[in-house]
């Protein structure tokens, strides 16, 4: 494991609300993260889908630590805004979020994550997001 992905699970294992989901950082690196969480009883939507906000939390965490991956050790990131395309109901075993850096600059990052339900072997694309992160000191 290398400085980053060091850093990065740190950071993670603070992370009360992505243990609150269940969630497991699954992949950290160079602009990049991959983060998954069970689609629980407890995080459903009254239809039985996972909840939107749970394929947000996902998405937005991932995204976000792609984004640290890109910054220097003792800088933080945090979520300026962030937009969500639903594009179908989160059915399935679990949720899968991929974050990934577009641009990574000297004031703001801009990220972008998609979000997968998936049952056994296969996948269904639930949610895109695109947003904008940015650096801070702690």
């Amino acid at each position: 494991m290398d400085d980053t992905e060091r850093r990065l699970r740190d950071s993670f294992a603070r992370q009360t609300m992505m243990a609150t989901l269940g969630a497991e950082l699954l992949e950290a690196g160079a602009g990049r993260a991959v983060i998954a969480a069970p689609i629980a009883p407890h995080v459903l939507q009254q239809h039985g889908a996972g909840h939107g906000g749970l394929a947000f939390s996902l998405g937005d965490s991932a995204a976000g630590y792609a984004a640290l991956s890109t910054m220097p050790e003792g800088v933080e990131v945090m979520t300026v805004e962030m937009k969500i395309n639903l594009l179908s109901p989160a059915l399935g075993d679990r949720l899968v979020a991929e974050g990934r850096v577009l641009r990574a600059g000297r004031r703001i990052v801009v990220v972008a994550a998609e979000v997968w339900a998936e049952t056994g072997g296969t996948r269904k694309h639930a949610a895109t997001l695109l947003g904008t992160m940015l650096p801070v000191e702690p």
